[in-house]
This record gives structure tokens, C-alpha cells and sequence, in this order.
């Protein structure tokens, strides 16, 4: 049976629909990336299929089950998020924030168990945090606050991680570091991983399969080698680019040149942007 997967799901605010009937499968024991131009909906895909936000339409489903009529810790027991730029609490040490991680198998208002401290401890240990455990969030480098909010997800005891653009606003060196960490817990620990990504080949080296999204819709999906073709690049982002192997690991790696031509002139846009070109010329 499937794990986690949605059937025709329907996302919007108010009036405006980003997603329709969406059918999604997430594969167990991978890393899954999800990819996209600006405003294509993957961020809200993430967060629908997490229960951050409620579908106008449609199911996810976990395990079988409706994932928005289960009890809330029952589903934080089975998957953990991380949001984009998530923020702690002024003084907040990293091993507090990791603590919280241990929210959902706790009763009432009750104190931290042996087990729950164990597994604190190999949250730090796992994500290298062991340093910088008595250290204020606020005081932490960009990749090693991101380390810290991982190991927070990882206290959960899920085996499922979601993950929205967890590189953003990170330099090169802690982008890898970060993409290296969700890596190994993929490998030694056959965690199912999603993640909104920018970097198209951060995308293809990182995860098992890929998911590309345009204007709410699947346009492509499958290992990285059959998502990253010139037909989807200009389809979903509007550019032309060179697909070369990657030197190391024979990924594909793009390689943009120019934007897409459409017909009769002119080049692909999101509709935000020819809105705005619109509103400006008015």
C-alpha cells in the first residue's frame, strides 16, 4: 500500500485555485524533490500534504487514512516538517529546540523521559550539533541553525521528513552541508525525504526522483534523468539549456543559455509577472 499520496486534491486561497486535482505519490525510502518556477505551487503542495494548510478539494492520504481527519499527534509521530526560515525563541540553546521535537509522543505537560533524552542526544549526534548544543539558536551560522532545526525534526521519531527550500539564503559550502546531511539519513537510515528545491541540480544530484510543477500541475515526474529534459525546461521555467552528465556522478546537470521563445515572439512568463507588466503599462 502506499504511504502517502493525494487523489484529485484541490488547493486556493479564497477564490483563486492554485492546485486541481492533484494526484501525487510520494515513494517510500527516497528523497523526493519538487521543482518549479516562482508561483508554480509546490510550496503549497508541500504544505497541504503536511496539514499546514486544507484542501478545497480532494484527499491526502497516510497510511489509508485522511491525513486532515487524524489527530494531530498522531500524524507528528509519522512526519515531521521544515518550514522555510523557520524562527526560534530569543535564547532559545539547541538542545531546548530539539526538545520540542519530542512534543508529540509526550503526555499532558509531562517532563522529558530517559527515552526522549536518548534521543535528543542522537539528534545532536547525528547532525553534528554536538558543539553547539548549549549555544543560542539565534547565535548559529545559517547551516548550522538549519542543522539545529533538522535534528528538532528528527527528535520526532518520524520517518518521514518534509522539507520546504531548505537551502535558501544559505552560502554554497552550507547548502552542501545541509544536502549532504538529508543524504545520509536517506542512506543509513531509510528516511523518506521531500523537498521544495530551487537549485535544479542540487535536485537531480540530491534526490531519487523528481517532480516538476507548473501553474499547480504535474508536467513531468520520475528519476532525475527522464524530469531534466529540454522540453520540460521549457516547458516549466521558460529557458533554454544544455543537459550535460555530471563528471562524478552522471547525473543530468542544466546548463541555462537563454529564455524560451513562445510563439509569435517574446518569451515564456509566470502569470504574476505578466500581470504586473500589465498593471505597470496601464
Amino acid at each position: 500500500m502506499k504511504r502517502l499520496y493525494t487523489e484529485q486534491l484541490t488547493i486556493g486561497y479564497s477564490d483563486r485555485v492554485i492546485v486541481e486535482n492533484l494526484n501525487l505519490s510520494i515513494p517510500e525510502g527516497k528523497i523526493t524533490a519538487l521543482v518549479g518556477a516562482n508561483g508554480s505551487g509546490k510550496s503549497t503542495i508541500l504544505k497541504t500534504m503536511v496539514r499546514i494548510m486544507k484542501p478545497n478539494g480532494g484527499t491526502v492520504y497516510l497510511d489509508g487514512k485522511s491525513i486532515h481527519s487524524q489527530p494531530t499527534k498522531d500524524v507528528a509521530k509519522q512526519l515531521a516538517i521544515l518550514p522555510q526560515n523557520p524562527v526560534a525563541p530569543d535564547g532559545l540553546t539547541v538542545s531546548e529546540l530539539i526538545s520540542y521535537g519530542r512534543f508529540p509522543h509526550q503526555k499532558g505537560f509531562g517532563s522529558l523521559t530517559k527515552e526522549d533524552k536518548e534521543i535528543i542526544r542522537w539528534a545532536v549526534q547525528v547532525t553534528g550539533m554536538n558543539a553547539f548544543s548549549d549555544r543560542p539558536v539565534d547565535q548559529l551560522s545559517g547551516g548550522q541553525r538549519q542543522r539545529a532545526w533538522i535534528a528538532m525534526a528528527l527528535a520526532q521519531g518520524t520517518d518521514m521528513l518534509f522539507l520546504d527550500e531548505p537551502t535558501t539564503f544559505l552560502d554554497m559550502a552550507h547548502q552542501l552541508e545541509v544536502l549532504k546531511l538529508l543524504q545520509r539519513l536517506n542512506e543509513e537510515q531509510d528516511r523518506t525525504i521531500v523537498m521544495v528545491v530551487h537549485d535544479l541540480n542540487h535536485a537531480t544530484r540530491f534526490a531519487h526522483h523528481m517532480v516538476a510543477i507548473k501553474q499547480g500541475s504535474i508536467v513531468s515526474e520520475g528519476a532525475p534523468e527522464e524530469v531534466m529534459t529540454q522540453e520540460v525546461l521549457r516547458e516549466v521555467f521558460g529557458i533554454e539549456a544544455d543537459i550535460i552528465p555530471d563528471p562524478r556522478t552522471g547525473v543530468p546537470l542544466c546548463l541555462p543559455f537563454e529564455l524560451a521563445s513562445i510563439e509569435g515572439g517574446g518569451h515564456h512568463e509566470q502569470p504574476y509577472v505578466q500581470a504586473e507588466r500589465k498593471e505597470a503599462s496601464a
